[in-house]
């Protein structure tokens, strides 16, 4: 057989990128068709509702919920500041005053005789959605959102956290075997996507954040130092939405590994160029990579004809091992046997023979392999 159907990670030097910036909920395309953005261009915008507050306005003036209309103070749909009088009621012939004022600044948008309790609603919430590489519109969703496109550097990785950030790519080391530590990083990598090597442990993500460090790339990334910086245990769900100061993308694995010399000299080759880097990670149904885009419109001429998204396994194809033993390591095909093989599980499957760097040559399952 040929080739064998294989999953693996995009790491493409030149091809079409196109991103889908859609709302959470109809609003308003900035933009049209054939326009050309940035990637800090805001392409569409929409409000979502203010969270609700309910006042129980009887309860707090001691009267009945009949009472309650005639006693606040503001229309309905009129704005009201926070701890500013909400409603007030008069007892014992007008000598007593209770007032009860508004917990949160808002628009009160409902008033109840059946219960006395009043609703406030929350300012909306602006919502705006930025291009996220540099590009040119070419498909505008009515009231949703637009596609942007542009040629450029596309690579995903095997594990992040962390949302969108966009800055220049620092190389902050040569080597992509490097460990690197706290006192390499600087004021100058503030607002920068930092390139490091094989590992980059928790103290210098630490020293990162307090430099003003945007986004850091690394090989490896230790389990235990994970929990640190998230402050809880990772499990199977969705990441990105984390606010932690800098979104981290892991190209190989957990621990220390050295990051894929074909992935360490791509972005070698485009450091001071803006990059477009998402920590979102998705590990069950529906997969979801953290990637790296590095727009390049420039060099269009030098796109690569085969097809990015290919997972045709070959021999000479460069894999990485998703399982233990030698989990994150890297190693070239250099046969794929035709016939089926009987593994310790006593199943029969399409296995590959690999060769490690260092020359160690194993056969394993194909299923335990991914494609770089």
């Amino acid at each position: 057989m040929a080739h064998a159907y294989t999953p693996g990670l995009q790491v493409v030097e030149q091809m079409v990128l196109r991103k889908e910036r859609r709302l959470p909920l109809k609003g308003r395309v900035e933009v049209k068709v054939g326009d050309e953005v940035k990637s800090d261009t805001i392409v569409a915008r929409t409000e979502l509702p203010g969270n609700p507050e309910l006042v129980n306005v009887a309860n707090k003036l001691g009267v009945e919920a009949s009472e309650v209309p005639k006693s606040i103070k503001k229309k309905l749909n009129e704005f009201i500041n926070k701890d500013e009088v909400l409603a007030q009621s008069k007892s014992f012939f007008g000598l007593f005053t209770n007032t009860c004022l508004s917990p949160i600044s808002g628009t009160v948008e409902h008033i109840s005789d059946t219960t006395g309790k009043v609703l406030v609603r929350a300012p909306a919430i602006p919502v705006q959605v930025k291009a996220y590489i540099d590009g040119k519109v070419v498909e505008v969703m009515h009231e949703e959102g637009v596609v942007v496109e542009s040629f450029g550097t596309y690579i995903q990785g095997i594990f992040g956290v962390g949302g969108e950030e966009v800055g220049e790519l620092m190389a902050i080391t040569d080597d992509p075997d490097a460990i690197i530590t706290p006192d390499k990083i600087t004021s100058a990598h503030k607002g920068k996507v930092l390139l490091g090597g094989a590992l980059v442990p928790i103290d210098t993500i630490h020293a990162a954040i307090k430099a003003g460090v945007i986004g850091f790339i690394s090989g490896g990334f230790d389990d235990a130092d994970l929990r640190k910086f998230l402050g809880y245990d990772l499990g199977v769900a969705i990441t990105g939405s984390e606010e932690l100061g800098l979104t981290l993308v892991v190209t190989e694995g957990f621990g220390k590994i050295r990051m894929a010399d074909k992935t360490f000299n791509l972005l070698k080759k485009r450091v001071g160029r803006k990059a477009s880097i998402n920590g979102a990670t998705q590990i069950r149904a529906g997969v979801i990579r953290p990637e790296i885009l590095i727009s390049t419109p420039e060099i269009v001429d030098k796109i690569e004809t085969e097809n990015a998204t290919h997972s045709a396994m070959q021999i000479g194809s460069t894999v990485r091992i998703i399982r233990e033993p030698r989990f994150g390591e890297l190693a070239k095909v250099v046969n794929l046997p035709v016939s089926l093989m009987q593994v310790q599980s006593e199943t029969k499957v399409r296995v590959v023979d690999i060769e490690f760097r260092d020359g160690t040559k194993w056969t394993l399952p194909r299923a335990n392999v991914e494609i770089i």
